[in-house]
């Protein structure tokens, strides 16, 4: 899975995820749910609470998209609820 370059500074664009890119790491490897997007199945969404962040207690969600040719993070960011989709782990 790529994680580098501009992926990278897209998520570092936002104030709250500087300082954060060792969180998303553990969020990748030890999610406590992953979703698939309703309007993209090849989107998964893993998600990881954390109580203390720069924004609060929140979910970390890690965008990633899937594909045969590439696996790559799209996003990072803190939210109040889990992501809506079909859960897909645990299952």
């Amino acid at each position: 899975m790529r994680f580098t370059g501009e992926r990278q500074r897209h998520v570092l664009e936002h104030p709250e995820m500087v300082g954060q890119l060792g969180l998303v790491a553990e969020t990748l490897s030890r999610p406590e749910l992953v979703v698939v997007t309703r309007l993209d199945e090849s989107v998964h969404v893993y998600h990881r609470f954390y109580s203390t962040t720069p924004v609060s207690s929140k979910y970390l969600q890690v965008a990633v998209k899937l594909s045969s040719a590439d696996t790559f993070v799209l996003t990072a960011f803190y939210s109040s609820r889990p992501k809506r989709g079909e859960t897909v782990w645990p299952v």
